[in-house]
């Protein structure tokens, strides 16, 4: 039997597993097909890294979320251990030479997002690999219950085949029991097998705020409570607005979001993170993989579109297990906006196929032609040249994605990347002319580590800083040097990707499942509908609502959500009043007998109220009965 917690301490520092990581890891250390239900902040990570430094061979990590990618292989660089990632947006030279180091270098992690796997390269390198065991991340996206359904996930079931006798470990943070069913069927478990942690969050108070101001409520909120905070809001344009009132209202704070530089936001979530900024304004592109422990507040000022979304997003509050808050601002425009969201996220057949058409005028794509080809795209330009509107064609480039027409990534952040093409001796019998190229090449060598052998992120303008040349200056050089083959450069580039999967067709035969669009539009209106059904009831404890969701029943209330303590201090309220109705009625019978009739009259009590306290004293004989009129028992 390996030994875990030796690993555990040697690479993470830790003593002991939490929770139920130590289950999952003994049972897919035992080969076994496993699931893994773990809520936002239980260490997902550890489920599987772990187990795979146990064993010899290469752990395959198929994930959808390419930020998250380079940061855990950052972070296992980190920590010494060889780890790589293949994802959209990279060059063919690059892929092949990341997939031949996985083969040859030891590699102990390949991250590789769902879309690679169909490919041809992908496939003929993956049966040269050693693979010990296959990690899907994310795993509710291969549902297409789940609220993020992503149809390159099926092909996991195809990369099994390649893989005999690998086991399979599934992880998700989201998932009602409907997707687990189906999760485990998609990927072809041998048998079911689930680990589930309790998605309760026993010091997570969740509140619903209905208000028309949310703006000045959520001053409100953010004054009367301290500590580090995260807004959500649903778009870019609102996180600089909010950010804005924020800093005059003496808060600091700064925005994140999708449209963001990645230098950009690395600082800002930094800063955030050690404290510079006590709030983050940020759309949903904010979170994933962010580990503060201490976060006091989420609050969301947009209604998300699923108890799923708003579920991982509200846990990112309190994982230090200290007292949070998670509280969601809903007004009665909400509800026309959260509805209209169905149509925009599911517009017409006939508007997808016209995208289509306008996608192939856009490239000049001819009939027969495209498969495989992959361009860059620009949303505004398209719209602007066919007149469409960003949110409903993207939808529409989803939905054909879906179809399997083509191949939409969302906008992406590439970094700029190098190799050197010479090995380190024959660059150093290089004597360039120039001192300038020569201090840039210098600079590179000593400020990045593996530029022999694999593409290298850089920052040209921290470059730029180390060497006194204009970034500018950088591009150019480094430009020159690639024509020279000194080196390979990529410049960073931020945009969007559409790849053809299938040669161009005639608009009017494109054809959509009944899984692909009706099933999906109606359980997406399915979502929408218990997102509002958690924002305006006022009956239920918030957290059983969220817990029954996902399937998890318990019979205990919070006691501590807006509803918890609505109904609580109505119980106080109405015990102070009984107690107050039994004392005055003890003080008029002890002068007289009355009857019920005339002590309606005399208190003008409810008469529920009346009947209730009545039963009540004569249960605790303080009260007798006789001849239809009460008394107080003077024995009692």
């Amino acid at each position: 039997m390996a030994d875990y917690q030796e690993i555990l301490k040697r690479y993470w520092g830790y003593d002991h597993f939490r929770g139920i990581q130590e289950d999952i890891i003994r049972s897919i250390g035992e080969g076994k097909d496993t699931l893994g239900l773990m809520p936002t902040g239980g260490g997902k990570s550890i489920t599987f890294q772990v187990p795979a430094l146990a064993r010899p061979g290469l752990c395959l990590v198929i994930t959808p979320l390419i930020a998250l990618m380079k940061d855990q292989v950052q972070n296992l660089r980190g920590r010494g251990i060889k780890a790589a990632a293949v994802y959209s947006g990279m060059t063919r030279e690059e892929i092949v030479v990341t997939l031949e180091n996985c083969i040859f270098g030891g590699y102990k992690f390949l991250y590789v997002s769902p879309e690679r796997l169909a490919t041809d390269i992908f496939k003929v390198k993956l049966r040269r690999m050693d693979v010990s065991m296959i990690t899907v991340d994310e795993s509710h996206c291969i549902s297409q219950w789940g609220y993020d359904f992503r149809p390159a996930y099926l092909q996991i079931a195809d990369i099994r085949k390649l893989l005999p006798g690998v086991p399979v470990l599934a992880l998700t943070a989201t998932a009602t029991p409907e997707v687990v069913d189906d999760i485990q069927a998609r990927l072809e478990f041998r048998e079911k097998n689930v680990f589930r942690m309790s998605f309760e969050r026993k010091n997570l108070a969740y509140v619903v705020r209905h208000v028309e101001d949310k703006e000045e409520e959520m001053l409100h909120i953010l004054k009367c409570m301290s500590g580090s905070s995260i807004v959500y809001t649903r778009n870019r344009k609102k996180t600089k607005e909010i950010t804005s009132l924020l800093i005059r209202s003496g808060i600091t704070a700064t925005f994140y979001h999708a449209g963001l530089s990645d230098e950009t936001k690395d600082i800002r979530q930094k800063a955030w993170l050690k404290g510079e900024y006590r709030v983050m304004v940020a759309t949903n592109a904010f979170g994933m993989g962010i580990d503060k422990p201490d976060v006091r507040l989420v609050i969301h000022a947009d209604v998300p579109d699923s108890p799923e979304a708003y579920f991982q997003e509200a846990g990112r509050a309190g994982r230090d297990g200290q007292k949070a808050y998670a509280v969601l601002l809903f007004c009665g425009r909400d509800k026309v906006t959260l509805k209209r969201r169905v149509n925009e996220t599911f517009p017409e057949k006939e508007y997808i196929r016209k995208v289509y058409e306008d996608i192939n005028y856009y490239y000049q794509m001819a009939m027969g032609d495209g498969l495989g080809c992959m361009f860059a795209f620009n949303m505004d330009e398209f719209c602007r040249n066919f007149k469409h509107y960003p949110v409903q064609t993207d939808s529409a480039l989803k939905i054909l994605t879906r179809a399997g027409y083509l191949e939409y990534t969302d906008e992406q952040d590439n970094a700029s990347r190098l190799m050197f093409l010479l090995r380190r001796d024959e660059l150093y019998s290089i004597r360039e002319q120039n001192p300038d190229t020569e201090k840039l090449i210098q600079v590179i060598l000593r400020s990045y580590t593996g530029l022999f052998s694999d593409y290298v992120y850089i920052n040209e303008d921290s470059l730029a800083s180390r060497t006194g040349l204009s970034r500018q200056q950088i591009y150019d050089t480094l430009v020159w040097l690639g024509k020279r083959r000194i080196l390979h450069y990529i410049p960073g580039k931020k945009t969007p990707y559409i790849i053809y999967t299938r040669e161009r067709q005639e608009a009017g035969r494109i054809y959509f499942s009944k899984e692909v669009y009706d099933d999906r539009k109606a359980s997406y209106a399915r979502r929408i509908e218990a997102m509002l059904g958690y924002a305006t009831d006022e009956m239920h404890c918030r957290s059983r609502m969220l817990l029954r969701y996902f399937g998890e029943r318990n019979e205990h209330n919070c006691g501590q959500c807006d509803v918890c303590l609505s109904r609580r201090a109505e119980g106080t309220g109405r015990k102070n009043e009984f107690e107050s109705v039994c004392r005055e009625l003890a003080g008029l019978l002890s002068a007289e007998a009355l009857s019920l009739q005339e002590l309606e009259l005399k208190t003008g009590f409810p008469e529920d109220l009346l009947l209730e306290a009545v039963d009540y004293l004569l249960a605790e004989e303080k009260l007798v009965q006789r001849d239809g009129k009460l008394a107080v028992n003077k024995n009692s």
